[in-house]
């Protein structure tokens, strides 16, 4: 039977969105995302990082940088109890990749990769893309977190806080 999962951007949902953070002195995790990931889990939810990261292509750190950088953040968060089943990033800054979000790319191979149900699914994120990227792949549920409900796509819940998507799971 193939499972569900929880798609979460990482920039603005696990961390603090503070412009292309590559490393770890720039990386603050979101207050209160350790119980909520928790929350997540005990729902039956496996997680998954699907992250746009032209911060490589642009120059500002390297893809090590990055592997370095995520290496640590699933150690903190593995100290928390908390397991990411799978995380990945497309490092292409404009056009062309599938994997860039808003295209469905990561999402598709992450579903791929742990035989996921889509349908049964939801994503998480802070821009409209992610939302975007949630569409196009057929997710379930998509949840955009923001203090801008105009700039939504149809069937999107917004909510201002992640524990609004706890009721929805």
């Amino acid at each position: 039977m193939q499972s569900r999962a929880l798609f979460l951007d990482r920039d603005g949902i696990i961390n603090e969105d503070r412009q292309f953070v590559g490393f770890q002195k720039d990386f603050v995790f979101k207050e209160g995302i350790f119980p909520f990931l928790r929350a997540v889990q005990n729902k039956g939810y496996r997680l998954v990082i699907v992250t746009n990261q032209s911060g490589v292509a642009r120059g500002y750190y390297s893809v090590k940088d990055y592997e370095a950088l995520t290496r640590w953040m699933l150690q903190e968060l593995k100290k928390q109890g908390i397991t990411i089943d799978l995380t990945l990033a497309c490092f292409a800054y404009e056009g062309g990749s599938f994997w860039r979000k808003p295209n469905p790319g990561m999402i598709l191979e992450g579903a791929m990769q742990l035989n996921l149900d889509l349908a049964r699914s939801a994503m998480v994120g802070d821009n409209v893309t992610d939302v975007q990227a949630a569409g196009a792949a057929h997710i379930g549920k998509a949840f955009l977190l923001t203090e801008n409900p105009d700039l939504s796509p149809p069937d999107t819940h917004i909510i201002k806080t992640l524990n609004e998507i706890l009721p929805h799971l």
